[in-house]
């Protein structure tokens, strides 16, 4: 807090404290920046190129799925024990829990680099590293919420653009190291960029200050939820959270429905991550077009979410999330028509529409149809849909592709994705 905000006089010390609290506030997007930048870099050099590091290492494509839906899987049943954990405000919070994720796969991709020939270590440390990357990516983003509401000036959708465009940057040079190098170098570059990341977050510490904020933040955050259910009450609504997973399905039907659609609507687009080195061979396509593709998608992102506020005056979050879904399928069933190296990259300039624009369209979602106490949990199980869609994917895809081949897969992923933008368009309708 601020002397001026405490009503004590401002002396030429206070002042001195005041240019400084103000100097470390002007950071905090910048280094919020970098964490995301790092943390998209690692999970590119994982996601992007897994099925290429999985091949080279001897592995079918039915247990590179194996892999991935069991990571998918563990992600999902460890992310809710994680959140409880932090959500006790204990000595685990998000900016240590985030540490700790980041240095353990330092640590595993080490391992990764060096081990060539034992598979079932491969496989053990490999799934670790993917289980864990997702798992904490919605604590960082919790963490800008956290900040924010201790004062610190963030701007999310500028900080999360600029972490897609560190996916953007980073993912062509590994396409062009992998041509020279032994797939080890994926893992070399994704410790070392992991490591700048852990230096930022160890540094990207609450400002003092903000210590002295707690009690005075309880008494107004009790003072809100008495004033809040006086409302309710007075509106004759019944004034309690949904927090097992039944009463919350029954709150929520319409939100139940969108959440199986994002699960369909998403396996493609997992499909599409974890093979597309399978796609994009009988193309003509090499690990080098594999970087420039998936850096574009990841570049386009940017302009998307930086503008998304402005576009939602002129168009509704709701009908902007329905079409992030049709842009979704739209980009599947390009990529299933490409008969050349061009039509990958079509495809994959939908990207500017459909993921780009649901990240933050469905967070507006989510915070419009639930109530006050269920927004988290909304969050949450939105994650978990995603996660699950990939563990589906995984196991799925995996297995057309060995009996079937690349083009039989993306035909698969058109239906599924075709009915899942179905059921969103519906789920998602403008209220009357």
């Amino acid at each position: 807090m601020l002397p001026a905000e405490t009503g004590k006089p401002v002396t030429e010390g206070n002042k001195n404290d005041m240019e400084k609290e103000k100097n470390k506030r002007k950071y905090w997007t910048t280094r919020y920046a970098v964490i995301n930048a790092t943390y998209f870099m690692g999970f590119c050099g994982v996601h992007a190129y897994a099925s290429i590091f999985m091949l080279e290492r001897g592995f079918t494509n039915s247990r590179i799925g194996l892999l991935i839906a069991l990571a998918n899987i563990f992600s999902v049943l460890i992310q809710p024990a994680i959140a409880g954990v932090i959500d006790k405000q204990g000595r685990l919070t998000n900016r240590r829990a985030a540490s700790a994720c980041t240095a353990i796969i330092i640590v595993l991709s080490l391992v990764l680099a060096f081990v060539q020939q034992e598979k079932l270590v491969i496989f053990i440390v490999f799934m670790l590293i993917y289980m864990i990357q997702m798992a904490y990516q919605p604590i960082i983003i919790a963490m800008n919420f956290e900040y924010a509401g201790k004062g610190c000036s963030i701007n999310f959708g500028l900080a999360r653009g600029l972490g897609s465009m560190g996916f953007a940057v980073y993912s062509p040079v590994i396409g062009n190291l992998l041509e020279k190098h032994s797939v080890s170098v994926i893992h070399i570059g994704d410790a070392l960029v992991l490591t700048i990341g852990l230096l930022f977050l160890l540094t990207f510490r609450l400002p003092e200050s903000s210590g002295m904020l707690k009690e005075e933040e309880r008494k107004d955050k009790e003072a809100g939820r008495r004033e809040e259910k006086g409302k309710r009450m007075e509106a004759g609504q019944e004034f309690a959270a949904h927090n097992n997973f039944p009463d919350f399905a029954k709150h929520y039907p319409g939100f139940m429905l969108f959440l199986l659609a994002v699960i369909l609507v998403f396996f493609a687009h997992n499909m599409i991550n974890d093979y597309l080195i399978q796609i994009i061979t009988p193309l003509g396509g090499t690990e080098n077009h594999i970087g420039y593709a998936t850096s574009m998608a990841a570049l386009l992102e940017l302009p998307t979410m930086a503008f998304f506020v402005k576009m939602t005056k002129k168009v509704s979050g709701r009908r902007l999330l329905q079409i992030s879904t049709v842009f979704f399928t739209i980009k599947v069933t390009l990529l299933f028509l490409a008969t050349g190296i061009a039509g990958v990259f079509v495809s994959q300039f939908c990207q500017i529409a459909a993921y780009a624009l649901f990240i933050p369209a469905s967070a507006y979602y989510v915070s419009e149809v639930m109530e006050r106490f269920d927004q988290v949990k909304g969050q949450a199980y939105l994650n978990c849909a995603i996660t699950l869609s990939g563990t589906f994917s995984g196991l799925i895809c995996g297995r057309v592709l060995d009996l079937a081949g690349p083009k039989a897969m993306l035909a698969c992923g058109v239906c599924v994705s075709a009915l899942g933008t179905a059921l969103a368009v519906f789920a998602i309708r403008e209220k009357e």
